[in-house]
């Protein structure tokens, strides 16, 4: 039996359990814009949160910002979550699921300002390629989440799966991006980067913007190895009923 993907904000001690969707959740009736946000939208997405250390950060001190993250873990998300509610950070939002689905089924198009994916499993092997977060038939998927001028944010310690990434990048038609010299300007993001930069590891950072289509004409190409696995059809017009 699949388990229910849940929900949990920071701001209070509520969830919300989801067996299922058929459109799109409602995310600003689950936490509303908070005071001073300088738009209703503006959402900032971690993939794979781990401890939450990053989001956290990003919560406490940007409160007119809302952050959202996506963690498969329960061990993880607990954590998470436990540390969102002794600091009442009612700007940020958990959901504990499988990231392709969620986005695929669960979360709006287009919603958010940034999403960040910081050393995702590599799946090393070649028969688990398939499992990797970010290929042809995926990238598009978290590409699809992102407003007008949103960006998205990629690090690995990984140089095959890095290699891998930025090749998917190079022969996309609708994206640019650039390559990180150095480290974040406010120092590693996560634990497990704070980990890798003590112990030496080479980092590939990288930075991806979609490139916006001209007035009028059709939403930017997908990339053309993973069109024909694109499973995602229109979206329905009206919005599911907040769980």
């Amino acid at each position: 039996m699949t388990r229910p993907i849940l929900f949990a904000s920071g701001g209070s001690d509520q969830e919300w359990s989801l067996a299922e969707a058929g459109a799109p959740v409602d995310l600003d009736r689950l936490v509303p814009p908070p005071a001073g946000s300088p738009a209703a939208g503006g959402w900032e997405v971690e993939i794979g949160f781990g401890k939450g250390r990053y989001l956290i950060s990003r919560a406490e001190s940007e409160p007119t910002r809302r952050f959202l993250g996506i963690e498969i873990a329960n061990q993880y998300f607990r954590i998470l979550v436990g540390r969102a509610r002794r600091r009442r950070l009612g700007n940020l939002l958990a959901l504990r699921g499988e990231a392709l689905y969620l986005l695929s089924a669960v979360l709006p198009r287009g919603f958010a300002r940034a999403v960040h994916v910081y050393h995702p499993d590599p799946w090393p092997k070649s028969r688990h390629h398939k499992r990797r977060l970010l290929d042809p038939e995926t990238i598009d998927l978290v590409l699809g989440t992102l407003e007008p001028g949103g960006v998205l944010y990629f690090a690995t310690d990984h140089p095959d799966y890095g290699e891998r990434v930025e090749e998917i990048l190079d022969s996309h038609p609708a994206v640019v991006y650039h390559r990180l010299d150095g480290p974040w300007p406010e120092g590693p993001r996560t634990n497990y980067e704070a980990k890798y930069v003590a112990e030496g590891r080479q980092i590939l950072r990288l930075v991806v913007e979609p490139v916006p289509a001209e007035p009028g004409a059709p939403p930017g190409a997908l990339h053309p190895e993973g069109r024909s696995g694109v499973l995602v059809g229109p979206r329905p017009a009206e919005t599911a009923e907040t769980p």
